[in-house]
């Protein structure tokens, strides 16, 4: 049963999320006084859905380049129009449940620490036994509990904070949550992890493509996370992007050279990646079988996210064409 938040709003994002979509909005009935769900061009009903279930409903201008950091801005601008006095902002995936009671318990969370700008909880794979793509999602969303760097797409943040930053970056295409918290944290404020239960996520990721779309995309927000922020003293995303380039062509790059040096026994340094699935899964905290399959992922995902940072550079830097990059 849901418990009426005051001073809250929420803004949902989506796009085609048919029943996912449903189940998000259908959880926050009564939970909060504004709910805003914003649509980027869905053709499933979504909208119809939307204002069946009480939600004030944001139709964007598809004419204009589509991020998720944008929807989610105009989303809390409606917000604002609608609530005056907002105190603060819940950003849900159309794709996420939200779990009864997370709302009241996150906002004295908020009220009795006013030095944090943001609080998440443990978003959750619904079907994580689905695919092994689902699986590594969940272990992807169960973040350490405390003060954190950032925060995903769902959390709670103040109104006051979020727009004393400007909100979002709206021509990020990935990574837009971390960075703002960068940009928050620069300001002296505080992210926040709790251990309650906050959301139920849906990936639906249950082919090979669309994992290896996901990582791509993932690889392009390290690259420009770095870029971005890297110079700074925490040095943003610049490890994971400097693993990737490692990883993803460092490796093979060195084999070939060596190859041409020495001959076939330059392979012998393409034995790096059996051994560092060896590593990872020895690491591992599931059963053995989950284990190597996940450290094989892990590995493998080092060359899609290398292939996301040079589309960043071709984007950046020469004729690329910035686009989203979507796996469903």
């Amino acid at each position: 049963m849901n418990i009426l938040a005051a001073g809250i709003g929420v803004v949902v994002i989506g796009r085609n999320e048919g029943l996912r979509l449903e189940r998000c909005l259908a959880s926050l009935v009564g939970a909060a006084q504004q709910v805003v769900y914003v649509d980027s061009g869905s053709t499933d009903g979504s909208v119809q859905t939307a204002l069946k279930l009480g939600a004030e409903v944001v139709e964007l201008d598809m004419t204009i380049p589509f991020t998720a950091a944008r929807a989610r801005n105009e989303g809390f601008a409606c917000v604002q129009r609608l609530l005056s006095q907002v105190r603060y902002v819940q950003f849900v995936d159309g794709d996420c449940e939200v779990v009864a009671g997370w709302l009241p318990r996150a906002q004295a969370f908020l009220d009795a620490q006013p030095e944090v700008a943001v609080v998440c909880g443990r978003r959750r794979e619904r079907f994580p036994a689905r695919s092994i793509y689902n699986f590594m999602c969940d272990l992807e969303w169960d973040t350490p509990i405390g003060e954190a760097k950032a925060c995903g797409g769902d959390a709670l943040m103040r109104a006051d904070a979020f727009v004393a930053v400007s909100g979002f970056r709206a021509d990020l295409i990935a990574g837009e949550e971390p960075e703002l918290c960068v940009r928050l944290r620069a300001k002296g404020w505080k992210v926040w992890r709790l251990a309650d239960e906050m959301t139920l996520h849906d990936a639906a990721m249950t082919r090979f493509g669309q994992w290896w779309r996901r990582t791509l995309r993932g690889g392009y927000a390290f690259a420009e996370g770095a870029f971005l922020h890297g110079a700074t003293p925490e040095q943003h995303w610049r490890r994971e992007s400097r693993r990737a380039w490692f990883w993803g062509l460092g490796i093979p790059l060195a084999t070939l050279i060596t190859c041409l040096l020495l001959g076939w026994s330059g392979l012998l340094l393409l034995l790096a990646y059996p051994l560092q699935v060896v590593r990872l899964a020895r690491r591992g905290r599931g059963s053995s079988g989950k284990n190597w399959r996940l450290a094989f992922f892990l590995v493998l995902g080092k060359f899609p996210e290398m292939l996301g940072q040079i589309k960043f550079l071709l984007n950046r830097f020469g004729a690329g064409k910035t686009s989203l990059i979507e796996y469903k």
